[in-house]
């Protein structure tokens, strides 16, 4: 598995090489130990206690959103199709604070992003069909979501197709400017 840094703090690319052969292909899509051993961080542990999965078709965003609280740490990956996905540092004592940086996630290179807790995270539907997967760190708590609008100009996101649906949460998410008020900035 290839890991590799990004522009956004603490972020990883990992990148599995499959095995291809006239059946198909075979691959891991996570190693533990490898990437542990990439971290070398003390006290760290890959530990994810819950796999969730989205199904969204073409021109759907869901994003932005985030943990309040002690954030949450995932494994995203594009299980089938393709999708546009999107990171916005929040961790206001980051050297990327603010930053954000996008990523393709497809079935083709089955690569997985590693978003720390402290991240806000969205996608849009690529393909007719886009299938993500999470893995997370810690129990999902609806009392500490937190969302930012997916078209809010301060971000200025380029979602590279129209958008076609959102959620009403989604819809009436907070700005960015709200969000960085509420952390005193």
């Amino acid at each position: 598995m290839l890991i590799e840094t990004t522009e956004l703090a603490d972020v990883l690319v990992l990148t599995p090489q499959p095995y291809r052969d006239g059946r198909g292909l075979f691959t891991r899509t996570f190693d533990a130990e490898e990437f542990d051993s990439f971290l070398q961080a003390p006290g760290f542990s890959a530990t994810f206690l819950q796999d969730s999965q989205s199904r969204s078709y073409r021109g759907v965003v869901r994003g932005m959103h985030g943990r309040a609280g002690r954030g949450e740490a995932k494994l995203v990956r594009c299980s089938h199709g393709s999708v546009h996905d999107v990171l916005v540092d929040i961790r206001p004592n980051s050297p990327t604070f603010g930053q954000q940086q996008a990523f393709l996630l497809d079935d083709t290179d089955f690569r997985n992003l590693f978003v720390p807790a402290g991240f806000l995270h969205g996608f849009q539907a690529l393909s007719p069909v886009a299938d993500v997967c999470y893995r997370i760190d810690r129990p999902h708590d609806p009392a500490e979501d937190i969302g930012i609008a997916y078209d809010d100009p301060d971000l200025a996101i380029a979602w590279p197709q129209p958008v076609t649906v959102v959620s009403d949460r989604d819809a009436a998410a907070n700005s960015w400017q709200q969000l960085l008020a509420a952390f005193g900035h």
